[in-house]
């Protein structure tokens, strides 16, 4: 069974493209800290042309948090940037990129607004 962390970026692979991210460019990568083991999603944007890859590179932006949070976010049930005001996660790098991704998150069921639910969500 594929986790909700792998639908997320799976899907954004998939969408090539992503309109919210049109005036975006650069490298985001996200490390994901389970005791000794981390495991690594880079996306690579340019002008909201996205790729992502599961590559351990520098990158302009690093996040580290945990799988279980990132998890939540995924799925809309926490917000990433609530998340790093907390102290949960980490940024490394140009914070502007996370602004500027954290936009393709999805949001609470219960929250209005422009954000996107992707394909593997459940609802």
């Amino acid at each position: 069974m594929v986790d909700a962390t792998t639908r997320f970026f799976e899907d954004l692979d998939r969408r090539e493209y992503e309109p919210l991210l049109a005036k975006t460019s650069g490298t985001v990568r996200i490390d994901l800290h389970e005791g000794a083991q981390t495991r690594h999603w880079l996306l690579t944007i340019d002008r909201g042309r996205v790729n992502v890859t599961q590559d351990d590179r520098e990158a302009d932006t690093v996040i580290g948090t945990t799988p279980a949070l990132f998890e939540d976010i995924a799925l809309g049930r926490e917000h990433g940037l609530a998340a790093l005001l907390r102290g949960d996660m980490t940024v490394m790098g140009d914070a502007r990129l996370v602004v500027q991704v954290e936009r393709v998150f999805p949001g609470s069921p219960d929250a209005r607004g422009p954000r996107r639910r992707f394909a593997g969500e459940v609802h």
